[in-house]
């Protein structure tokens, strides 16, 4: 399926819906359980992915779709693939610290034709379709994103990650030879701070699944970034491949990552 401004917006309004469900339990406190990996799960994430689904299925019927909590049933369609992560940032929803989100993203030919990333708790939507823009509405209005940066003579803004990177990240660090900050964020988020060009670059060494990239992905680059894995191929998503995501960088262009043998 071509995604058309209508859809666009319905996509929208289905994240809206589940970051409704996710701040009902945020600010009441809700259930909270451990999955076999040790990760935990609350009762948001299952709010979300429940109303997400039946959202999804009533506006979307003829696309499959892989949430990190649920799977449809039946074989893939022609139409292309919903990669949901209903609640993107667990740990941040348990630390309260704000940094989390909803990624809905729609996979056409292996790559993302379009993605929503929601903050509930901070009131900021970034999403973007590949023949329609990137786009962030927040508490000042809707307006159009795009990674440049204002000036070239300031230092590398490096982001990564509030809860994982340790070592790998480190030394990547220390082999800059270039001058650069710093600065921690949660979820999805890293993505799209670069997307609205507060942020250069996002080294990613620790684990991600499809449904935690796809969605910031197509808002990264539609914005006219790049994601990459370390060898310089970019991340695709299916079925048919490995829910992990192999180690990767996303930049505000190509060019950065060319300056620093990326």
């Amino acid at each position: 399926m071509t995604l058309s401004e209508e859809d666009l917006v319905t996509l929208c309004h289905i994240a809206d819906i589940a970051g409704q469900e996710i701040m009902e339990v945020y600010n009441r406190g809700g259930s909270i359980w451990q999955k076999d990996d040790a990760s935990p799960l609350t009762e948001a994430d299952l709010r979300a992915d429940r109303a997400i689904r039946h959202a999804l299925e009533k506006s979307f019927p003829d696309v499959f779709i892989l949430s990190e909590e649920s799977t449809s049933t039946g074989s893939l369609s022609t139409h292309g693939l919903f990669l949901v992560d209903p609640l993107d940032g667990t740990k941040e929803f348990l630390k309260r610290n704000d940094e989390f989100t909803v990624n809905i993203a729609l996979i056409k030919h292996g790559q993302p034709a379009a993605g929503i990333v929601f903050a509930p708790a901070l009131n900021e939507m970034f999403y973007a379709a590949k023949n329609l823009g990137a786009w962030k509405r927040d508490a000042t209005g809707v307006y159009p994103i795009s990674t440049k940066k204002e000036t070239s003579n300031q230092p590398l803004r490096v982001i990564g990650s509030r809860s994982h990177g340790g070592e790998q990240l480190d030394e990547w660090l220390k082999q800059l030879t270039t001058e650069y900050n710093f600065v921690a964020a949660g979820s999805s988020l890293k993505f799209c701070r670069i997307a609205e060009g507060q942020a250069d670059i996002y080294p990613r060494f620790g684990l991600t699944s499809q449904w935690d990239t796809a969605a910031a992905q197509a808002v990264l680059e539609t914005a006219g970034g790049v994601v990459t894995d370390f060898s310089g191929q970019s991340l695709r998503y299916g079925l048919d491949r490995p829910i992990l995501n192999a180690h990767f960088v996303a930049a505000g262009s190509r060019e950065l990552l060319g300056l620093l043998d990326i």
